[in-house]
């Protein structure tokens, strides 16, 4: 039997590292071995992979020594960045570059960087549609590791640049569903007016990743951009009052209106959302639903994401 090529994870208890992870360890004929870092290897997500077959490393990415150790022997690595534990786009900057110069000195074969894009590069900042976050940014969770696609390319690490799309696992999770009106009906809010959003379940972005390794270097230098279907805000919400057995409307607001809702990081995602709607063909060509199928031939549309979790979603 030939031994199994390790792919290194981060965040492997979270929800793109978890996914991979899972996609790999449930794949009984995989060509790959998962190695995870994890900060508590007794939680239960931790224990549930260590029982799959993976190799649990105890440390976090601000760990050199957990760092090396998790690469040390691996064929490849998946790295992503945690932005809404801290929200400070200059500490997920420290910890690419990091990651990037570890996977260079372990000499990892291919790496996935989870990123987005600069928004900066489409909206720059002086520019007064959007306003400006922290006087650097506009979408701080997107600008930050945008710009940290340089600390791979310039050390010539062999990296396929990830882009995701909306986690329709927000709906769950986030408090991003529908909410109960004034009027006592269900409204879905976000600022798109009649523009598509690129929409992806959780599980299908480890399982696209894992494709992505499969394909191996050809994608290397490459950026890879997954969605499971780009949807409007009224497609979502006619899909969520059928699985809910509740009628639910689309609320469009103003990307200001968002920004001024008032839970932490509104405004960085109130400029999301207008980012979204303004660059709707940029943002939706780079993740090609075809693509991610040929990925990942599970791939899951809106419709059957809610034929699974339409119960899990919170009527507030």
């Amino acid at each position: 039997m030939t031994q199994k090529k390790i792919i290194a994870i981060v965040g492997a208890t979270g929800a793109q590292g978890g996914s991979l992870a899972h996609a790999i360890l449930s794949d009984k004929n995989s060509e790959f071995a998962v190695r995870a870092l994890t900060r508590d290897p007794d939680s239960p997500k931790a224990k549930e992979l260590a029982e799959m077959g993976a190799e649990i490393i105890k440390g976090n990415i601000d760990d050199d020594d957990a760092l090396k150790r998790l690469l040390d022997g691996a064929y490849g690595a998946y790295f992503v960045t945690f932005f809404w534990a801290h929200f400070s786009p200059e500490k997920e900057m420290g910890e690419a570059k990091r990651m990037a110069e570890a996977a260079k000195q372990a000499g990892i074969k291919h790496v996935i960087w989870s990123t987005l894009e600069d928004t900066r590069e489409y909206v720059p900042l002086d520019d007064d549609r959007m306003p400006t976050i922290h006087e650097k940014y506009k979408v701080p969770h997107f600008d930050g590791k945008g710009a940290s696609d340089k600390f791979f390319r310039d050390l010539g690490v062999p990296t396929t640049f990830f882009r995701a799309s909306f986690y329709w696992d927000n709906f769950i999770y986030f408090g991003s569903g529908p909410k109960k009106g004034p009027d006592g009906k269900y409204y879905l809010t976000f600022p798109l007016d009649n523009k598509k959003m690129a929409g992806i379940a959780a599980e299908d972005i480890g399982k696209c990743a894992y494709g992505i390794f499969k394909k191996g270097e050809e994608l290397v230098g490459k950026t890879v951009g997954v969605a499971g279907e780009h949807l409007t805000g009224d497609e979502m919400a006619a899909a969520l009052s059928k699985a809910l057995g509740q009628e639910v409307l689309f609320n469009n607001v103003s990307p200001e209106t968002y920004r001024n809702f008032g839970f932490p990081g509104a405004d960085d995602l109130g400029n999301m959302f207008q980012f979204y709607r303004d660059f709707e063909q940029e943002c939706n060509s780079v993740r090609d639903v075809y693509y991610s199928r040929e990925l990942n031939p599970e791939l899951q549309n809106f419709e059957q994401w809610l034929g699974k979790n339409a119960k899990r979603i919170p009527l507030e």
